[in-house]
Parts: C-alpha cells; structure tokens; sequence
C-alpha cells in the first residue's frame, strides 16, 4: 500500500528524543528520512541503554525513535563537510531539512535556513529548539516540564511536583513540528514556495495549558490532584483486591447508574472500600455494563496484551543480528513494514553515492575525516 509521504526526502541533523521522534512519524508516513551525525560526536542517545546487540553505538535508548531511517556521518565543522551538505540538500534533492541543534550552532555548522534554502529555494527548513531561535538556552524535556508547569500540575496535592511518565515536551513539540511541516508541504504543493519552521519546545508546552492559564486566570486555583479532577467526582484510582482501577463518573446520570448497582449499595460508606471488596475484572464488567467509565490501570505488559494492540503492532528486524523490535503502531493506517535502525554512517556509500561518489571516493572522504 503506498503511504502518503513516499518520494518525500527528509534530511535530518538530529539527536536526542523529540527531533528522532517527530522523523520516526515521517518515516512511518513513508518519507526517507538521512539522519547526520557526526562521527566522532555521534548522537549521544546511541549509548544509552542496555547493549541489546553488542555494539555500543546501538544501545537500546537510541533504537526505538529510529526505525526506518537511514544514516549518513559527515564533519559540518569544516568546509568541505558544509559543501557536501549543501551538494545532499539541493541533489538528491532534499524536501525537508530539520534540526534540533542550539541555535547558535546554526551558522557556524551552515545549517542555517538561509544558506541551505540557498542551495534548494523550495526547501522546507524546520528547526527545534528549547526556547526558540533567538535564545540559546539548554534544555532538557523534565527542565522544560518544570518551567512550562506541567510538574506543579502533576503528583499527589501533599507531594513533591512530579514529571509525567513520559517525556511529553519531547513528544508534543515532536507532534507540533510534524503538524507544521504537513502545512508547509500543503502550502508548497499550491505556492511551489519553500518555508522556515522554528519550533520553540517551551512555547509547544505552555500552548497545551489552555484549561488551566484560563482558569487561573480567571480566579480558580489549579494545582496538583493526583488521579482525582478538579471539577468531576467521583474521579480517581481505587484499589481492587487484586490491582487498580480509574472510575470517571462524568456526570449526575453516572453517579446515580453507579450507586444504584447493588455491589455500590451504601454509598455513605467510602467508595474506595466497595472497590476493594472486588477483583478488577469484577468491577470492570460490572461498571462497563452499567456505562460508567471505568479501565483497569494496566502495567505495560497488559497493554502490549491487549486486543486493541498485539494485533498491530509493528515488528523490525535487523539482517545482521537476527533481533526483531516490537513497537506500537502509528494512530491511523496500516503498521508500516520499517526497516531496522541504522548503524552509524551505514548508509554512506548509497546516500553519497547517489551524488556520483565511487564507494573508493567516500572511503577517502572518511579517511580525511570528512563523513
């Protein structure tokens, strides 16, 4: 079945998690994604994690974000490393560019919106950043979190301000970005113009506040809860005799469905002693079949389990090793067959090839250290 982004070409200078993930959503789309790396500072996140393989430059933290790429190295520190990359942009030729280096980098490495839509004037150019290009600041998913206030909105109301689970800066900005190059591909397809793309990751963060800047705003303290809501009770996690449960009771027809099931009888009692009087799979269908919401609070292994899940989920091999990687499928459309991760510099003489470099050509570009 061809996917919607096939003969799409995505250049990407990217490391870390949100950058590698947002491409990862291009490659599943159908998109060739080149990652560059430089080979003697790699992306660190290739040394992260067990040694799955037995190759340190492909530890576990890395391989996920990257299936269905391609890697290419090349040294954008000299000039004839920058040379060659301009020559990637405008022949092969390049649809996307993107980025999450620091903006002060920008120049220095010629990755520069305005040097490489130079070479390619319909270039799509998108860099990420933590607080957008004109400021250089580091950033890490959890310090963003902190300073957006996703951790003073998370945890128990006596406890410490707490991280999400996952890195959800990391992935909305990721999110963000992907949504903003489908319009710059929707406007070039009607305009034939290129675009600049800055994605500041605070900015992607604080946007997600909408609820709580305006109810504070508008005079409601908004602080954290831990499972329970603000404004909709009974909501929150109840222990059964055997794990947990989330009850959201949504409404007053809800409640009133919830406390005349016979095993609720009494609800002056506390509602988390009826739920601990019962299996998990007891209250599950005893509350699904009344049409009050209710999951089971599911543990990774459950939700790998699970019917809506296992079915689809998209499955990696690599040739060399033999490993196969599970990973969950994209929100729409079929799992996409990805190709394994790739290792550094893998695809040089394919990728440089193609601009007409004889695999002896690339073998003297590496010894000169260029790729």
């Amino acid at each position: 079945m061809t996917r919607a982004l096939e003969g799409l070409t995505v250049l990407s200078l990217e490391q870390a998690t949100t950058l590698p993930f947002l491409t990862y959503r291009l490659a599943c789309d159908g998109a060739r994604v080149i990652r560059v790396e430089q080979r003697e500072r790699p992306d660190p996140n290739r040394f992260v994690g067990r040694d799955l393989l037995g190759e340190p430059e492909m530890r576990a933290y890395f391989l996920p974000n990257n299936c269905g790429k391609e890697a290419i190295t090349l040294d954008l520190k000299e000039a004839e490393g920058r040379a060659l990359l301009r020559e990637l942009v405008a022949r092969l030729p390049v649809d996307v560019f993107a980025t999450n280096q620091r903006p002060r980098s920008y120049a220095r490495l010629g990755i520069d919106a305005d040097t490489l839509r130079a070479a390619r004037p319909e270039l799509i150019w998108l860099g990420i950043s933590g607080f957008g290009p004109e400021h250089d600041e580091a950033a890490y998913d959890p310090i963003l979190q902190a300073r957006a206030g996703f951790m003073a909105l998370t945890g128990q109301p006596d406890g410490p301000p707490t991280p999400f689970g996952l890195p959800m800066v990391d992935l909305g900005a990721a999110e963000h970005g992907y949504g903003e190059v489908m319009k710059a591909l929707y406007r070039r397809a009607r305009t034939g113009e290129g675009a600049r793309i800055d994605v500041s990751m605070f900015r992607s963060a604080v946007s997600w506040l909408v609820a709580p800047v305006l109810l504070e705003r508008a005079g409601e303290r908004v602080a954290r809860r831990g499972s329970a809501h603000q404004f909709f009770a009974p909501v929150g996690v109840h222990a059964t005799r055997d794990g947990h449960v989330y009850v959201a009771v949504g409404n007053d027809q809800q409640w009133k469905t919830l406390a005349a099931l016979p095993a609720f009888a009494g609800l002056d009692a506390a509602l988390g002693e009826k739920f601990a009087a019962l299996a998990t799979a007891e209250a599950l269908a005893l509350l699904r079949e009344a049409g009050v919401p209710i999951a089971a609070v599911a543990g990774l292994p459950d939700v790998l389990a699970d019917p809506l899940v296992a079915p689809g989920l998209v499955r990696v091999r690599d040739p060399r090793s033999g490993l196969t990687l599970a990973l969950p499928a994209p929100p729409t459309g079929e799992p996409p067959a990805l190709r394994f991760p790739p290792r550094l510099g893998e695809h040089n003489d394919a990728v440089y090839g193609a601009l007409g470099y004889s695999p002896a050509q690339v073998a003297e570009l590496r010894r000169r250290g260029v790729v």
